[in-house]
């Protein structure tokens, strides 16, 4: 049994949003069976999910500037770096999405999130379309920080991120949560209408796309509060291995291995004007 939670609080990020740590594992399909009875005293199914194991599809579409920059950052391990995103779950073309900003500063990780009803999200509502009654001022707020940044960028869709995730919480805890994401997929885009099912996407849980023997599951465990010991123990009895794995950053390194290129052009005569570390995250 592992007495000291110190080791892996060093390998999980605070989220100053949700103050929540998280960290992330690359681990074998055949391994998921185990750590699920591991965690079946301390857990049980995440309501939002369905079936057996509980599971459900989240969709996600990347932003990024014309000379790609946020992937840049995040190849290069730039200190100071953020991501912007657009989410939804399930296949229900009614439901909402959110809008998120998930930025890293020295280290510290902070994600604001905001939730637009399905019928007021087009093009137009980034360029000054009508916009939905906001639940709260900080949703507000955060809808206004995302407007700025992807004004201030030229951001725009990139490519489509896709997988299913097994999701698990605490039982004892105010908030831990175990998931396993896989079937991970992408498809590159122009386009800010999510895409419906079809033969377009490629997948990104590969040997090749993970750089492992094996074809894997993203193990992500995360808490609130303090590490729950059986947290701790998890990691130690299956020798887990921190990974800094980025679903968009693996999407597009598959995609440059396709056509040989790890960045387009930039269509900027001054690159710096661009760079992420001098925007004002």
């Amino acid at each position: 049994m592992v007495s000291d939670r110190s080791s892996l609080r060093k390998q999980l990020a605070l989220q100053s949003e949700f103050n929540r740590y998280e960290a992330k594992y690359i681990i074998p399909p055949s391994l998921v069976p185990q750590i699920r009875d591991f965690i079946a005293p301390f857990c049980e199914k995440d309501p939002h999910a369905e079936g057996d194991p509980p599971e459900y599809m989240i969709t996600t579409l990347q932003l990024d500037s014309e000379g790609l920059h946020l992937h840049r950052a995040k190849s290069e391990e730039a200190i100071n770096r953020f991501k912007m995103r657009i989410r939804t779950y399930g296949s229900d073309e009614k439901v909402p999405v959110f809008l998120e900003i998930k930025r890293k500063l020295r280290g510290s990780i902070s994600k604001s999130r905001v939730m637009i009803p399905r019928e007021f999200y087009n093009k137009e509502l980034f360029c000054g379309g009508p916009q939905p009654e906001f639940r709260s001022k900080k949703e507000a707020l955060a809808f206004f920080d995302f407007l700025r940044l992807r004004e201030q960028m030229n951001m725009r869709p990139v490519v489509f991120v896709r997988y299913h995730r097994e999701s698990y919480v605490g039982k004892n805890y105010h908030y831990a949560r175990v998931t396993f994401d896989r079937k991970l997929c992408y498809r590159r885009t122009r386009d800010w209408a999510f895409p419906s099912d079809g033969d377009r996407w490629r997948a990104m849980d590969s040997t090749v796309a993970l750089n492992r023997k094996y074809p894997g599951v993203i193990l992500e465990l995360k808490t609130f509060r303090d590490v729950p010991l059986w947290m701790s123990e998890l990691t130690e009895r299956f020798n887990l291995v921190r990974s800094g794995f980025c679903k968009y950053s693996t999407a597009m390194d598959q995609e440059a291995r396709f056509y040989g290129e790890p960045y387009p052009q930039p269509l900027y005569e001054d690159e710096s004007l661009l760079n992420p570390a001098r925007i004002q995250l």
